[in-house]
């Protein structure tokens, strides 16, 4: 028999969670962990790690097919280009202390594309093979050229034959054309809401009648397309936290069900304001007395709330393919799938690398819309886009649920070759797993329930939490 090999990280006590590199894992303790090291596995072990997938016998044999099978499952695998992030403008009516993009008051010139640049998008789209294209719209305030956006969207919906559109808006001023070019069914809203009225005022909005507009606005939008169609994500200073308990009425008021907890991007304008020291320990602390908050919600609520990164992340260790969040994939090749079209028609492999070449830290562009694509620096930088065979990575029990992001690394440290335990990306996943197998291993009635629900199935599933003795 031959055992594949087995990572293992201490959880509680003196049990540890084991996995292969194909994600299977199970629950042991030190005794069973000392036999593996000493190659000396009694029969029960032989037993249970064939059963369930941890060996094989010959190479031909069916266990090591299905092992290779659920191994490259796990990777990502790169695809035609069908998401693009659009930014016809970075001028803003809003200025807020933490924006990451570094945008410009909303009557400054010379921010926008012109016609030019839109001719060449067009171009771009229609050079595109794939037949389903995503659209972002981002800012800037992407509303303060809804013409632009009027003439993208009906030029998509000619040249493809599925098509998907994303308003990232701070909901601040909308007028009726506006609410009218919301209003389409294949057209959601993303805005931002800061945890509860108090702190969106204090971060965003500055005076009350702003902070009552946006509420406003908010409303009449769940109000007349629906929840489903609304997305609002809150960014938070770590320095100053809500509670938990405050951010879940606060978007269960407007039957917003799914939070995307985010702390504040050191990135853009946020460099000058938020000093850049070690956070990762606090906001980890915060996130998982946000999921444990959320436990408790769902025990008694007629419908349940998820923090959307944590879901992401369960969903990844239970089951392969699940790689829909850009920020979390193995391999992370950038500059393929979906790329960025800055307001002055600068390509870029991500949002993240336009923020950080636009404060001059390093040149991430892939050239112009203009000129065409020119992928040399961002391909060399994906030499590092896979955690397979990092030193790092290789490990750790969490590898096949986890990613890489060079970008923040870069933006954080000046470096991709930082040891990855030392990386704040690191430690927030390790954390997020970390408490994953906590719910899945949890006897609580409660954690039963929400990790159930979060997962997709009707009812928690004893079998996930499979354990050797």
């Amino acid at each position: 028999m031959t055992v594949f090999p087995l990572k293992f990280r201490a959880v509680t006590g003196r049990e540890l969670v084991f996995a292969d590199d194909a994600g299977g894992y199970f629950k042991s303790d030190q005794a069973f962990l000392e036999r593996y090291v000493a190659n000396e596995l009694n029969s029960g072990d032989a037993r249970f790690l064939h059963e369930n997938g941890h060996s094989f016998g010959e190479v031909d044999d069916l266990t090591y097919t299905s092992f290779a099978f659920r191994w490259a499952n796990r990777l990502h695998a790169l695809a035609e280009l069908d998401y693009v992030i659009l930014v016809p403008t970075l001028r803003c009516n809003l200025a807020c202390g933490y924006c990451q993009v570094s945008r410009v008051n909303e009557n400054t010139p010379g921010f926008d594309w012109d016609e030019r640049t839109l001719a060449a998008v067009f171009r771009f789209f229609d050079g595109l093979t794939t037949t389903r294209l995503k659209v972002e719209f981002q800012g800037g305030e992407p509303l303060l050229k809804l013409d632009v956006l009027q003439r993208v969207r009906e030029f998509c919906r000619h040249r493809f034959a599925e098509t998907e559109f994303v308003v990232c808006t701070n909901l601040q001023a909308v007028n009726d054309e506006a609410w009218s070019f919301l209003s389409a069914s294949d057209t959601f809203i993303s805005t931002s809401l800061d945890a509860n009225p108090q702190t969106h005022e204090l971060q965003r909005t500055i005076v009350p009648e702003k902070t009552d507009q946006f509420f406003e606005n908010l409303r009449w939008a769940v109000d007349a397309f629906g929840a489903t169609k609304v997305s609002a994500l809150p960014t938070l200073d770590v320095r100053n936290l809500p509670t938990p308990t405050s951010v879940i009425e606060s978007f269960t008021a407007f039957g917003l069900r799914s939070i995307f907890l985010r702390p504040v991007n050191y990135q853009g304008f946020a460099r000058k304001r938020y000093a850049a020291k070690d956070t990762t320990s606090a906001w980890n602390a915060y996130h998982s007395a946000f999921v444990d908050a959320l436990i408790d919600y769902n025990w008694t609520a007629a419908e349940p709330v998820e923090e959307y990164y944590f879901v992401h992340c369960l969903r990844r260790v239970l089951r392969s393919g699940h790689n829909g969040h850009v920020d979390l994939r193995n391999p992370n090749i950038l500059g393929h799938s979906y790329l960025v079209v800055d307001y002055d028609g600068t390509l870029y492999p991500t949002d993240e690398a336009r923020m950080v070449t636009r404060i001059g830290q390093f040149d991430l562009s892939m050239g112009n819309i203009h000129t065409g694509l020119n992928r040399s620096t961002i391909d060399t930088l994906n030499d590092e886009a896979s955690n397979n065979f990092h030193p790092d990575c290789i490990h750790c029990p969490y590898q096949a649920y986890c990613g890489v992001d060079l970008v923040d690394d870069l933006s954080r440290y000046g470096r991709v070759d930082m040891p990855k335990h030392l990386t704040d990306f690191c430690q927030r996943h390790l954390h997020i797993f970390d408490k994953v197998f906590e719910l899945i291993y949890s006897t609580d009635p409660k954690a039963r329930k929400s990790l159930a629900l979060w997962a997709g199935m009707p009812e928690y599933e004893p079998s996930l939490a499979r354990v050797h003795r």
